[in-house]
């Protein structure tokens, strides 16, 4: 993340914070930090307020909390990112250590946490890699990178104390109904439906495979939620808030849809950090997870496909809200975008149709 410096006592420099309140709370609950802090914004982390603290002595940790405003109810849970760093700091899952959490909004305004600083960098394009990469440590960085997906879902989560995260059984099918009733919801206003989206939808339902022990799954395990230490490896995982649990296949799939592979249609938007030479291809990462893990990846490609169909799904429920002008749209490639609902549809179903071929 971009470190940007600010000054404390300047209350626009740390939007959502009361600065003496959080350096009191901290003073008497975080041993590990010795205010008066010095307080660096980190850009990254989705919208969610994230700063650097250092003390006077050096000492340094990292502190989050919401963004400002009205927030869906589920969304940017502080309580759930501090429960699962904190389950998983004993498990070989590379995360932050859990230095505080604080559940008192008259605080500051919202719960927030503070964790360990971690000696690291996400990945966002190509120039990140270049930058904190070279190209000797990138085979290190792919195999350490699916190494420890492997890991996470090599945890029981009931032995970790995470049983309550989330439920246990038909993650496929409590996601597909979500899903499909955003696309139902977003198809009028965005002015655009597919018949491919509800095709393939049914075709999900109808083969869901039979879903293994419940494991924790990140939800958006990729480069940018990963911090890449200086010898190539994953130093730590981070932005938690959407994780719960359910079937890691599905957690698996996703991150090696979001694993840029030569055979990929180009991304108008950025280069992904793995389009540098040098790193894994998806079957290398596929085979490393399976004798890591012991799983079946016989109906890989149903996860594959499924998750592009979900990716269509939320492109076109952000495209339904410019469409309706609850979000501004000036500077918004709405081409691009409505081109890239039909590019997950696209793969979605190209995944199936090596699923059905491979008779699995």
């Amino acid at each position: 993340m971009t470190e940007t410096a600010h000054d404390a006592s300047a209350g626009s420099a740390t939007p959502g914070y009361d600065v003496p309140a959080v350096e009191a709370w901290i003073a008497a609950h975080v041993p590990q930090l010795k205010p008066p802090l010095t307080w660096l914004r980190l850009e990254g982390g989705h919208s969610n307020l994230t700063f650097k603290l250092r003390d006077a002595q050096g000492h340094e940790a990292v502190i989050r909390r919401p963004p400002m405003g009205e927030l869906l109810p589920k969304a940017h849970d502080m309580g759930r990112e501090w429960s699962v760093i904190r389950a998983l700091g004993d498990t070989p899952v590379p995360v932050p250590a859990a230095l505080g959490f604080c559940e008192d909004p008259s605080v500051t305004g919202a719960h927030f946490y503070v964790m360990g600083m971690i000696d690291g960098h996400p990945l966002y394009k190509a120039d990140d890699t270049r930058q904190w990469v070279p190209q000797d440590r990138r085979m290190i960085m792919s195999d350490s990178f699916i190494d420890v997906l492997a890991d996470l879902h090599s945890v029981d989560p009931d032995a970790v104390g995470l049983s309550d995260l989330g439920k246990k059984d038909d993650y496929i099918g409590r996601q597909l109904k979500t899903w499909y009733r955003s696309w139902l919801a977003s198809a009028q206003p965005a002015q655009y439906d597919d018949e491919r989206a509800h095709s393939l939808q049914k075709y999900f339902l109808e083969n869901t495979p039979e879903q293994g022990p419940a494991r924790v799954v990140h939800g958006d395990y990729g480069l940018h939620n990963t911090l890449i230490g200086p010898d190539g490896r994953i130093a730590a995982v981070v932005d938690w808030e959407i994780s719960t649990l359910g079937d890691p296949l599905a957690d698996l799939a996703y991150a090696l849809n979001q694993w840029f592979d030569p055979s990929d249609p180009p991304n108008p938007r950025v280069d992904p950090p793995t389009s540098l030479p040098g790193f894994a291809q998806r079957p290398y990462l596929a085979d490393r997870y399976a004798a890591r893990t012991g799983r079946d990846l016989s109906r890989l490609d149903f996860y594959v496909g499924f998750n592009r169909w979900k990716t269509a799904a939320i492109l076109h429920g952000v495209y339904a809200r410019y469409m309706e002008g609850k979000k501004s749209s000036d500077g918004v490639d709405m081409p691009g975008l409505r081109r890239g609902i039909d590019q997950a549809l696209m793969l979605s179903e190209q995944a199936v149709e090596r699923q059905i071929r491979s008779g699995a």
